[in-house]
């Protein structure tokens, strides 16, 4: 299947998906204006991969972007020979690796990680870290997780711009930085700060658990849901009555993000418990 035919049965998977709907056009047309970008990536990538037998991989893509991918790699029915990694466990922002029959794993040198030092009383920003890179004309998808501590911050970018950096990325904002890189088992992942909630609910609806999750009526997490804030798994539902179930990650646009940690047992009164991570 050549890079036109990937194209064209992708293009057709998602007219399917959203076919006879009326609700959300502009919603909808977004989506597939961006599901149109990850599919030139995707397919470039994967006919390299086939027709070279060589390990290839997309630009860093947001959890939105990999939610499309996966979907993309389904539509094809491919479901070997690839995997989503960001240079460590637990990354946001990962590579779409296209995997050879040869090889086991992503690549390694395909991301490397770049500690970035700083004094302690300097306090960069992410916003100051990323800004500078792009200052220095990098695209997006080549700059993966910038994850900051109070002394450094690791950054993990693209194999192709990390000598770039070493040589060239001396300041963010108004601080000056010292570089060098590490490995991938040194890299330091601040904690998130959360708060654990626990609460029943009388089903495992979208409405239902948003609501917990972020303390707002039933009404009002099914309002936020219809118009378009809220991202289950970092694709859009406008359903209130959508099933959610254990791990799902729940974003609410001007709230914040939470994790469905576990679903419990029925009380007496029918109500179902769950456990939920809300992040600060």
């Amino acid at each position: 299947m050549n890079r036109r035919e990937l194209l064209d049965k992708l293009s057709a998977s998602a007219e399917e998906r959203v076919a006879g709907t009326t609700e959300g056009v502009t919603a909808i047309q977004m989506d597939l204006k961006n599901r149109g970008l990850t599919m030139e990536i995707i397919a470039d990538a994967l006919e390299r991969c086939r027709s070279r037998n060589v390990p290839e991989e997309s630009g860093f893509l947001s959890p939105h972007e990999q939610a499309l991918a996966g979907q993309l790699m389904q539509a094809l029915g491919v479901q070997e020979g690839w995997a989503l990694w960001g240079g460590y466990e637990g990354a946001q922002r990962r590579q779409m690796h296209f995997l050879p029959d040869w090889a086991q794993g992503p690549e390694a040198g395909a991301i490397r990680a770049l500690r970035c030092r700083f004094y302690e009383t300097d306090h960069p920003t992410h916003r100051d870290f990323l800004g500078s890179l792009m200052g220095l004309g990098l695209t997006r998808e080549k700059i993966g997780d910038i994850l900051v501590s109070p002394q450094w911050a690791d950054v993990l970018v693209g194999s192709s711009v990390a000598d770039f950096l070493l040589q060239e990325w001396s300041q963010a904002g108004r601080v000056h930085l010292r570089l060098l890189e590490i490995g991938p088992e040194e890299i330091a992942v601040p904690e998130q700060p959360a708060k654990l909630l626990r609460d029943t609910v009388a089903s495992l609806r979208l409405d239902s658990v948003l609501a917990a999750g972020f303390s707002l009526s039933r009404s009002a997490a099914a309002d936020l849901i219809r118009s378009g804030k809220v991202e289950v798994n970092w694709m859009s539902c406008e359903k209130p009555d959508a099933p959610v179930q254990q791990g799902d990650v729940l974003t609410a646009r001007g709230l914040g993000k939470c994790l469905v940690e576990s679903v419990g047992g029925q009380s007496r009164k029918g109500r179902t418990g769950i456990t939920m991570k809300r992040f600060l």
